[in-house]
């Protein structure tokens, strides 16, 4: 429509939630439908986050806050970071508390992006990143991967892609979608490129920093690059590692003159987070940290399997990843096929919506995350709902022609 504005025009809906949306609404008609398409723990909250903002509303803390923040939630995130990252930020004039992870990014992109700017990002990407780089006028590079490579950039592929039009570079560890996380040799090296190119910032997004196994070791970049300390935002929040999704807590430290734009933003934005979020997740931080382990245990074994079970498919190829929830398999072996029905997989969408046709397995296809042919699973779901699903993947491969 004519009256709406330009900027709305450079952007989509999220893909993941418009096939997370169709998964519902095909299992409200009363479809057999398996979603592995949402990108949430399928853990409860633990008890003693929820009782801390059940002890919020009975103080009476449900009025404004800060912008930027409670005081205590500033605190809380500041020595996580310290504890957990060896990175000391100041918790009034360094750390921000935003609505979501999502919003962190966000703030941070359209307080310093100019229209020419550009901001790289490596392939697969989550969805969101190329949108809000688009929304705030600049240009997404895109630095790909393959599955030879981890899906993990090579410090000599970003050496190419940096020009003095580059301000930012977005770094997710563990990633969304392929679960590749980077290990410390791996990220100094990117810092090494990064350090000589002093335009460049650093967005480091670890909001799957928890959820790593096989013994991996995660590391933040301005934890093994020092000299970046300066031009980095490190983001985190509560939403994977607490499976506190809904609660909407993200949060970021990074220099005082960052974090200053983004909360004057952020101030004539939403202004403050939910007061009874921000109370939850001050005990998220703060209290017990136990049951992450038993978390990750779980999520582990559901990789193991549901990686087994793919590899076992006709014409599929699934690396098995260091972090987060997620496997990214290929069905490049699948492409020119055709179902039962005379449907011809010509590209990796075809295929996950053949699948959901036929199966009710509902994924997403890998070209959302600027990587086909691929395809991404969240295996954040029951072992049981998870068993059901493979078995249905495998028997709608060996269908193809």
């Amino acid at each position: 429509m004519a009256f709406l504005a330009a900027a709305l025009g450079r952007i989509k809906p999220s893909p993941t939630i418009a096939i997370s949306a169709l998964a519902r609404d095909l299992k409200a008609q009363g479809r057999s439908i398996i979603a592995l398409s949402a990108g949430e723990p399928d853990f409860d909250t633990p008890d003693h986050i929820k009782a801390a903002a059940k002890a919020a509303i009975d103080r009476g803390d449900t009025k404004y806050t800060n912008p930027d923040g409670t005081p205590e939630l500033k605190k809380a995130v500041a020595a996580k970071f310290k504890r957990e990252n060896g990175l000391d930020y100041d918790p009034a004039k360094q750390v921000i508390i935003s609505s979501g992870g999502k919003h962190v990014i966000f703030n941070a992109l359209l307080a310093t992006i100019d229209p020419g700017d550009e901001v790289i990002i490596p392939t697969p990407y989550w969805v969101s990143y190329p949108d809000i780089v688009m929304f705030a006028g600049g240009t997404p590079v895109f630095v790909h991967t393959t599955a030879e490579t981890g899906f993990r950039m090579r410090a000599a592929d970003l050496e190419k892609a940096i020009t003095p039009k580059t301000k930012w570079i977005i770094l997710n560890s563990p990633s969304n979608p392929s679960g590749a996380a980077y290990t410390p040799a791996e990220l100094k090296a990117v810092g090494d490129v990064l350090e000589r190119h002093k335009n460049v910032w650093v967005l480091a997004d670890d909001i799957y920093e928890h959820l790593v196994y096989d013994d991996f070791k995660f590391t933040t970049i301005a934890q093994v690059s020092p000299a970046l300390y300066d031009r980095t935002l490190t983001m985190n929040g509560c939403s994977k590692a607490y499976s506190m999704t809904g609660w909407r807590i993200g949060y970021a430290g990074g220099p005082k003159e960052l974090i200053g734009a983004m909360a004057a933003l952020q101030s004539q934005s939403t202004s403050n987070p939910c007061s009874i979020s921000q109370a939850a997740a001050v005990e998220a931080l703060n209290g017990p940290q136990g049951f992450l382990k038993d978390w990750r245990e779980d999520f582990s074994r559901r990789r193991d399997l549901i990686v087994s079970m793919l590899n076992q498919a006709n014409g599929l190829s699934c690396p098995k990843p260091e972090g987060a929830f997620y496997v990214f398999p290929s069905c490049a072996g699948l492409i020119g096929k055709t179902t039962p029905k005379g449907r011809k997989i010509a590209n990796d969408e075809d295929f996950a919506g053949a699948l959901l046709d036929s199966e009710g397995v509902a994924v997403v296809h890998g070209s959302a995350f600027g990587l086909a042919p691929h395809f991404r699973i969240s295996y954040a779901t029951s072992t049981e709902e998870l068993t059901e699903a493979g078995n249905r993947i495998q028997r709608f491969c060996n269908s193809l022609s």
